[in-house]
């Protein structure tokens, strides 16, 4: 695929730093640094900017379809109890026994 036919831009590391200290640096708004990096969509700084904030340097890297945390989800508040674990492992076992049954047919 030409890359001038692309959906979406793809942004080096370099340049996502630059424009995250642009706008940290000069104190300039989102729409300002997008206009002089170029960037058609301001969000896109807003995210680099958040991002580095939270992660560093390494929430700038590429990243696609990855999280940064391997934690997802909610956590709980309490471990389950074995009868709960116990519970929830029959009820998977049921639910993937009739979910090959119906792939069989």
């Amino acid at each position: 695929m030409d890359k001038s036919n692309a959906k979406y831009k793809s942004y080096s590391f370099e340049f996502k730093l630059r424009t995250v200290m642009m706008y940290l640096n000069e104190q300039l708004g989102y729409r300002k640094v997008a206009k002089r990096m170029g960037i058609k969509d301001p969000k896109r700084v807003r995210i680099w900017v958040k991002n580095y904030q939270q992660y560093g340097e390494e929430g700038l890297k590429e990243r696609r379809g990855k999280t940064i945390s391997s934690k997802r989800g909610r956590p709980r508040k309490k471990p389950l109890t074995v009868e709960e674990e116990n519970r929830k492992l029959k009820a998977e076992n049921e639910f993937l026994k009739k979910f090959i049954a119906l792939k069989r047919r």
